[in-house]
């Protein structure tokens, strides 16, 4: 039970990372546009793209978009 603690601190710690790097990479890219070369992709376009598709489910997608900040929110 020891080594599933281990690895849900683990993926805490990943999930960390990434929102950290995703949050970079939307400060970047709003400082040097979408054509920076160190900011691989359109990052805000997914997130806004990520958005909409939350709002475009009416209810059902209040419900995901509050489960999933419910998530992230978690230790």
């Amino acid at each position: 039970m020891q080594w599933l603690t281990g690895a849900k601190e683990v993926v805490i710690g990943l999930t960390r990372i990434g929102i950290a790097l995703l949050a970079l990479s939307i400060v970047l890219q709003v400082l040097f546009g979408s054509g920076a070369p160190f900011v691989p992709g359109d990052v805000v376009k997914n997130v806004i793209a990520l958005i909409a598709a939350f709002g475009d489910k009416g209810l059902i997608g209040l419900v995901a978009l509050g489960v999933t900040i419910y998530i992230l929110q978690r230790n």
